[in-house]
Parts: structure tokens; sequence; C-alpha cells
């Protein structure tokens, strides 16, 4: 029964769009041409009206209404009980929905999937409106999984949403006590974010129809947006909000005339401000809502159609250039190795170690600095724990390049084909203080050991808290600050394939990894010296954090996962 249900929508879809639409759209031509052969009112039927107001709604329209940005501090002086606006154009600066569907259909579908919608793209540029929506909804819908959606919604999305909050919409909202938001994209790609970072009370947008764990690709009504006049009875009391925020679109027009007050979004004349340094609507960092620590997904830039195009022209060399690395990284000596590297792209900023760079990432001194316990033949004494902090499943084997020496390193849940193609020796952790602590003082017998205490990765400026352990087992214990820094495709997961994180990092083009080297940490900040494991854990945490100008955090291993990919993040021996 669900397959002819589902049959008969594409059906009617079908004929609505190739027969009524078609038509209408052929009429209106000849009219606006001089062929006066439908002046009837009744020409018109009611979904072809419909659809004519949806095609509206990407039209501009000259308004009345004045510049929010030109009134800010007026309305941060008042207190507001309902206000509404709208998402796409305003609350976002992005006035183009295509990045956000490709997320989707990258992250939440598959390559294919995201190809297909880029193909698309030339076709959808000469459509209506309400067609170009509907097109790319089916593309990006179709058979795609409830779950993946919703691990796309909470773990990628936000993290661009962010990226393109207009700073100044965003200022006003926060002044309203009940707050709505509509939009004509899925409520489903928007209603997450805005009330988990926004705090927005009801979201109106386009709802999507759903077959057991699927979405079909098709709307669950006619329409693209529920119906206005019904969805602000429900959401004010008496129908009229006291501020609404949008820019000159038809759908917006209709919401800001029954809005007590009314203002509207110009990013054109906004960006000109800017430009003069008077005024920013661009969401500073540290004024979000809520601080973005964790997010997922492989992308590390917003896919518009030029970037996408440029990233699929990218993927077959990218992904020879990746194998290419690897196995360089994996055979040959240290020295070709790294001249290898550096010669397909790979950069290493480099300080405390061989060279000192300055700010523009040039040499400023030749002369190789002091490494603990250096011995002057090129190596360290054994016994030495290098507590780094986390950014890729390569940071132990950057460090090893850059030390010019095999290290082993203890990880707490790797893959097993990470294993087989590291570098160097890796041990895996029980999780069991007492064995975990028995393996590594076996570890530093044997010799240099790397350990990174956080646990797992993180992407963005702050460290996770660091486990304690280590500081029981060494009294040589040398800091070491790393950062990476990609173009195109993060390193890292939580609830996608581990095995491909080191090809995804060896696929950018020129992927850099800064490694500074601190100082040995003093015998009287160490437990030999008095202090409790729990001190010297938290101070090599600000230590590092300070280095990399990054923010401590108290959050773990098991808080990234459970907020990313609802697990702990166990990966099986």
């Amino acid at each position: 029964m669900l397959f002819p249900a589902v049959l008969s929508r594409i059906v009617e879809w079908l004929i609505y769009q190739l027969l009524g639409n078609s038509c209408f759209r052929t009429a209106r031509k000849m009219r606006n041409y001089g062929f006066h052969l439908f002046k009837s009112p009744s020409f018109k039927s009611t979904t072809s009206s419909t659809h004519y107001h949806h095609q509206q709604q990407q039209q501009s329209y000259p308004s009345s209404y004045p510049n929010l940005s030109k009134h800010l501090h007026k309305i941060m002086e008042q207190n507001y009980n309902t206000m509404v606006c709208d998402f796409n154009g305003t609350l976002l600066r992005s006035q183009s929905f295509f990045p956000f569907f490709m997320l989707v259909a990258f992250e939440g579908g598959s390559l294919i999937r995201a190809f297909l919608l880029l193909l698309s793209y030339p076709f959808i540029c000469v459509l209506d409106y309400g067609f170009q929506l509907r097109v790319m909804i089916f593309i990006t819908f179709c058979g795609l999984k409830l779950k993946n959606m919703a691990c796309v919604e909470r773990a990628v999305l936000p993290k661009f949403y962010l990226e393109n909050l207009n700073y100044h919409v965003f200022q006003t909202l926060s002044r309203a006590k009940s707050k709505a938001v509509f939009t004509s994209v899925p409520r489903v790609m928007v209603e997450g974010f805005v009330k988990e970072y926004l705090k927005v009370d009801h979201v109106v947008g386009t709802e999507l129809h759903t077959f057991g764990n699927y979405y079909s690709g098709l709307l669950s009504s006619s329409e693209l947006l529920l119906n206005k006049h019904r969805s602000l009875k429900q959401n004010f009391s008496d129908g009229r909000p006291d501020v609404g925020i949008g820019n000159s679109t038809f759908f917006d027009q209709f919401f800001m005339s029954i809005s007590k007050e009314a203002y509207v979004v110009d990013l054109q004349e906004d960006d000109k401000t800017c430009k003069n340094n008077v005024a920013t609507i661009i969401m500073p960092r540290d004024k979000y809502p809520k601080p973005l620590i964790f997010h997922d997904g492989r992308l590390a830039f917003l896919p518009t159609p030029s970037a996408t195009l440029c990233m699929f022209m990218w993927l077959p060399l990218g992904i020879i250039l990746a194998i290419f690395r690897l196995f360089v990284g994996i055979y040959l000596p240290f020295k070709v190795s790294t001249l290898l590297g550096q010669l397909s792209g790979i950069r290493l900023r480099t300080k405390g170690i061989f060279h000192d760079y300055d700010q523009n990432d040039n040499i400023a001194s030749s002369q190789p600095l002091s490494c603990p316990n250096f011995t002057g033949t090129g190596r360290c004494h054994k016994g030495v724990l290098y507590v780094c902090t986390h950014r890729t499943l390569l940071d132990p084997v950057m460090l090893g390049v850059c030390l010019q020496k095999p290290l082993t390193a203890v990880t707490y849940s790797l893959s097993k084909t990470s294993e087989i193609i590291a570098p160097l020796k890796t041990v895996r952790l029980t999780r069991d203080r007492k064995t975990d602590g028995d393996t590594m003082e076996r570890l530093l017998g044997e010799g240099d050991l790397v350990v990174c205490p956080e646990g797992t990765t993180c992407r963005e400026p702050y460290l996770l808290r660091f486990s304690s352990l280590f500081a029981e087992l060494a009294e040589e214990i040398v800091p070491v600050a790393l950062d990476t820094k990609v173009t195109m495709f993060y390193g890292t997961t939580a609830s996608g394939l581990k095995c491909l994180d080191p090809i995804f990092f060896l696929m950018n083009p020129r992927p850099i990894y800064y490694l500074h080297v601190l100082g040995k940490v003093p015998q009287e900040m160490s437990c030999s010296g008095g202090k409790s494991c729990f001190e010297v854990a938290n101070n090599l945490q600000r230590q590092l954090a300070n280095a990399l100008e990054f923010e401590c955090t108290s959050l773990t291993r098991k808080d990234k996962y459970l907020m990313l990919a609802g697990n702990e993040g166990k990966v099986a021996p």
C-alpha cells in the first residue's frame, strides 16, 4: 500500500507542474508581450495563483520599512514580548539555500547524492522559486534516513549557521520574550539550531513527507510553507507580533505588514557600512549564544556551487595525492619522507625543535633549538613522555617526523585499519587505570612515549580535560602544542568511518601542521616535586592552551561522542 501512495503523490505533482504550472507561465508570458488574450480574472486558478505567490517570494520589492541596522540603538533600548523574522536572507546573511542542502546531501547522504545535486544546479537556476526548492528538496531528501538527517541537524549545520548569522538581527531577536522564525526550507533543517542556540519558541517551515524511517522527498502538503494566517494565530494571541524583521520579498512583506513594528534587512547596504568600519553584521565568535566546541562532518568549507565544483574536480587528484603521502610516510626514512611530504604540499611549522619561525612563517633563526635531553647526536634519551594536544590521528606521526626518531603512541580507541597503516608503534589502552598505568610504565622503559591526555580530537580552539594518569608515570614530561589548518576536508569524525580520517586529512591541497615543543616540566611542578597528578594535568592543560591561545574546558571524550554521535565513541579491538 505504501508504494502506490507514493507513486500517486509523484504523478499528482508532475501533472501540477507540467500542466497547470506550465500553462499558466506560458499565458503570462504571452500577456506580457502584448497578447492580451487572457485578461479574465478567472484565468488564474487557485493552484496557479498560489504558485505565482511562491515565485514572487524570490523577487525584491521597494520597501518603505526602516533599515534594521540604522535603528539598532533604538531597538536595543526596548523590551518586546513577541518577535518574528525570516531565516534565509534575514537571520542568516546567506540568501541562497543551496549550500545548506548540499551539506545535508553530502554529510547525511552520500557523495553520489551530492554530485547529483550539483549537476542539477544549472537547471535549478532557470526555474522559478517554488520549483527550485521542490527539486532541491527531492534530490536531497528522497530515500534519506531520518536518523542521518537528525545527525546532520545536530552536529553539522550549527557551525555553518553560526558563521552566517546576522549579528544585528540576532541582537534584535534576543530582546524578545517570545520568538518565531519562518522559513521556506524544510523545518527539520532549521528547528534544532534556532531552538538550541537562539532559544526560539516557534519554528514554521516546510513539512516533509516520510515513510517508515525514510524521507520520500515530497512535501507533506501542497504548500512550501504552512498557512501564514493560521501559524501567526497559533504563535501569537492577537495574531500581531510586536516586531517583524524580514527582507524585501513577497512573504516577508506579508508578516511585516501585520507587525506592530517592522524593519527590513538590506545586506548590500550593510556590507557597505562594514567596509567603512562603522559597524559589523558578522557574528563575532566571542558573541556566539552558545560556545561551538564540538561539530562533525567532513567538509571544512561552506559548499557554495562554485566551491563544491572545485571540490569534485580536486577529488580524483586528492585521493591519489593522499595515497602517495601515506605510502611515503610509511615506507621511507624520516628525512626522505619529510622532503617528499613538503614537496607534495604538506606544511610543517615547527617551533622549539629545529627552527624558530616568525609571524609570517619565515625562518627567523637557522640554529637548532634545544631539545630535552639533547645529546648532540640527533637523538634524545629514552623514557621521555611527550604530552600532546590532540587534533588528528597523525599527531604522533608528525611529532616523530619533526624529532627525526621513532616514537610509541598509546591510544584509547583506534580502528584496526589505522593501527595497521600507522608508521609507528601503537598500543591500545584498556581504560582500566591500573592496567593502563603498568602498560605505559613498561613502554617508557623501552623508549620515548607519546600520549594525548584529552582522549579525543577537538577541531575548535578548545582543550578538553586532561586525564591525570600520565602525570604519575614519568619524571621527564615534555608538553607539545599541536594545531592543524585545513581548507577542504576535516581529518576527524565522530559518526563516520574513523579509518578514513588520515586519508581525508591528506586529501587537502595544502594541509598545515603547527608543532611547538615546550620546555620540560620542572621537577617542582611534577608529582615527584609534591604536586598531585590532578594539579600537574591541569597545569599542563593551561600551559598548552596559552601556547596555542586556546580555551580550557572540563569536557571529556564521553561528552563529545554523546553530543555528536549518541554513543561513547568506543571502537571494538
